[in-house]
């Protein structure tokens, strides 16, 4: 059911004028909120894990791991350093102002419209709300339709803490996204797909409205022939098939030496069946495709494709195996398209030259992931290419640090956040020059002095 304009202008207006009148809220007052809401999330876990089950099949493991325990931990970093972080923030200041204090003083942006997505639809919507309101701004938060379950708990969870003039929830399909997307705000942040992105940062154009896109794309896992294959695989396993697949994160590829490519797959169907059983159809730890669309469209990309192990799959509950792919061809949707979804193709190499005539012919990945002993090949390909963040000898584990940035670059997004990054980035620093009346170049005013040579001299040097 979607919301109507008039009420989502209505809001709208109604959290303009709360942030204007609350704009230099006391930082206590954000601090009890969000203590109140981690309170709620403690009282309402079990709820939260039944409806992440209901959404995405999601283990109650799962869901603890890599959707609550992330947004509380949010909450007490936030919290913790909240009071030091909107300090004003001293600068050095220049002789041609002598004697003044410069300095930065933290403002919130405002007006916060969120869209979120639907593959971790608890984390990535409560996350970075709760660096938006520590910063002081006001949210509309978005979530996805695709997980309506998981949609109706945050909105109970928001209602309870937050009065809806400082944090609304808005249920909707995509006209409601997109009635949302036309009304002006003073900062966007979306989760989701690149080509969801586009359509987000071609409307924050039309109002020059600063926009954080946190995206996906193809993430390559390369692995040399150094890389002791059974613990390499159960990383691997670990970080591709966690959530069905559907992590941004998740190692969208492998690019392995040929020499060990028979051993590695061997050790991946190893530990696919350790983790899920022979039949992982019947594995309590093991998820489901969110909806049919997206299902269809990973059993299509299957088509004359060699495959390895799994691929078996069921229409009715959403089911596809674990999947290993041999050899697709770059020209392939596999291979184009970021798969989001339990399917791992295998590519080799010999030369490291092979690895560049694949990884340059793909937009720059959100992560990357490199399995070897060798330093020297680990740091030339942490040099060579770009991406939003990297990890070697293991995957998705740079998104627990709260003190790495997270986030894309060019077609995987723009913007970082997490802990003090989330609050840097929901907040404009204002640089500002406090001078006294005491002093004044006298050499600034007209009439100017005839020489310059003096003054260039001068200016140089302050």
């Amino acid at each position: 059911m979607n919301t109507s304009t008039a009420t989502l202008q209505n809001l709208r207006t109604r959290q303009t004028n709360f942030y204007k009148k609350h704009k230099n809220q006391r930082i206590s007052v954000r601090i009890q909120h969000l203590k109140k809401l981690n309170r709620v999330l403690e009282t309402r876990e079990k709820d939260i894990f039944e409806a992440l089950y209901k959404d995405l099949k999601k283990p109650a493991f799962e869901s603890l791991t890599s959707e609550t325990i992330f947004v509380q931990k949010e909450i007490s970093t936030q919290i913790k350093n909240l009071k030091y972080w909107s300090l004003a923030r001293p600068v050095k200041s220049s002789w041609i102002n002598f004697p003044s204090r410069d300095y930065l003083l933290p403002e919130p942006y405002g007006n916060i419209l969120m869209i979120s997505p639907w593959n971790y639809p608890f984390q990535l919507a409560m996350t970075p709300m709760v660096g938006a309101v520590a910063a002081g701004n006001t949210v509309v938060l978005k979530p996805s339709e695709a997980a309506p379950h998981t949609a109706q708990i945050i909105k109970e969870i928001c209602t309870e803490v937050f009065p809806e003039d400082w944090v609304a929830v808005v249920e909707g399909e995509v006209e409601t996204a997109s009635a949302l997307l036309k009304m002006p705000w003073d900062y966007i942040f979306f989760t989701g797909s690149t080509s969801v992105g586009r359509i987000v940062a071609r409307a924050a154009a039309e109002h020059l409205t600063p926009v954080t896109l946190e995206l996906g794309g193809k993430s390559p896992c390369i692995v040399d022939a150094s890389a002791p294959i059974k613990t390499t695989a159960k990383r691997i396993v670990w970080g591709k098939f966690l959530n069905c697949g559907q992590t941004c994160i998740a190692p969208d590829y492998l690019l392995v030496e040929k020499s060990i490519k028979p051993a590695l797959t061997e050790a991946l169907i190893e530990e696919i069946k350790k983790a899920f059983g022979a039949d992982s159809q019947q594995s309590e730890d093991y998820g489901r495709i969110i909806h049919s669309k997206h299902f269809n469209k990973l059993i299509d990309s299957l088509k004359d494709q060699k495959v390895l192990f799994g691929g078996n799959h069921t229409a009715e509950n959403l089911f596809i195996a674990p999947t290993l792919v041999d050899q697709p061809p770059l020209d392939s949707p596999l291979m184009r398209e970021e798969i989001f979804g339990p399917i791992l193709p295998i590519l080799v190499y010999e030369k490291e030259s092979e690895i560049a005539e694949i990884v340059n012919s793909l937009d720059k990945p959100l992560s990357f992931y490199v399995f070897s002993k060798r330093k020297k090949f680990i740091d030339s390909l942490l040099k060579t290419y770009s991406y939003g963040g990297a990890v070697v000898n293991d995957t998705l584990v740079h998104f627990g640090n709260d003190h790495l940035p997270f986030g894309g670059i060019g077609s995987s997004g723009m913007g970082v956040y997490h802990g003090r990054h989330s609050f840097e980035l929901f907040t404009h620093l204002k640089p500002i020059v406090k001078r006294s009346f005491w002093f004044d170049l006298p050499q600034r005013y007209a009439p100017y002095p005839k020489s310059l040579a003096l003054l260039k001299i001068l200016l140089k040097r302050l």
